[in-house]
């Protein structure tokens, strides 16, 4: 149940984009991964969701909306699927994202590891539009998104140290 229960509080913190509970979910050495991020520490994984949080609360509060449902945890390990329903900062557009994430626990019940997968290309047709639509589906993209992504995180973790 703890493992679950950390399942929980995350997603509970997410919906009301408390960044700072969120953060205090990892264990300090955690990694997370998903389409645009690689992070390593708990310092640039609450960050990311620190950045996240605030820009949301910035640009998009009127319509964020996140649920989670599915939530399954063991001694070891859990999964929960995630709906957001967000304004991309970037373009303003909205974008309807689902997502499947499996994360991995230390012993005391904090996230070591945490995998979000979802539809880039989906994504990206929403999130940037025509160019989504066009070259979602190419590395290409992923790649620039990835690189954009951490060069705003690295930016927000220097003027937030």
């Amino acid at each position: 149940m703890k493992n679950e229960d950390t399942i929980r509080r995350f997603y509970d913190a997410f919906a009301k984009l408390d960044a700072d509970t969120m953060a205090a979910c990892y264990a300090p050495e955690a990694s997370f991964d998903d389409e645009a991020f690689s992070l390593r520490g708990r310092r640039e994984i609450g960050g990311m969701w620190k950045m996240l949080c605030e820009g949301t609360r910035a640009k998009g509060a009127d319509v964020w909306q996140l649920r989670y449902r599915d939530v399954q945890a063991d001694a070891t390990g859990g999964q929960a699927h995630w709906d957001a329903h967000y304004r991309f900062s970037a373009t303003g557009r909205i974008v309807d994202n689902a997502i499947d994430a499996r994360m991995h626990f230390t012993p005391e019940g904090l996230i070591a590891t945490h995998r979000d997968r979802f539809d880039f290309w989906r994504w990206s047709r929403q999130a940037l539009g025509l160019p989504g639509l066009l070259l979602g589906w190419s590395p290409m993209l992923k790649k620039k998104v990835r690189a954009t992504a951490a060069a705003n995180l690295a930016t927000y973790l220097a003027r937030n140290p």
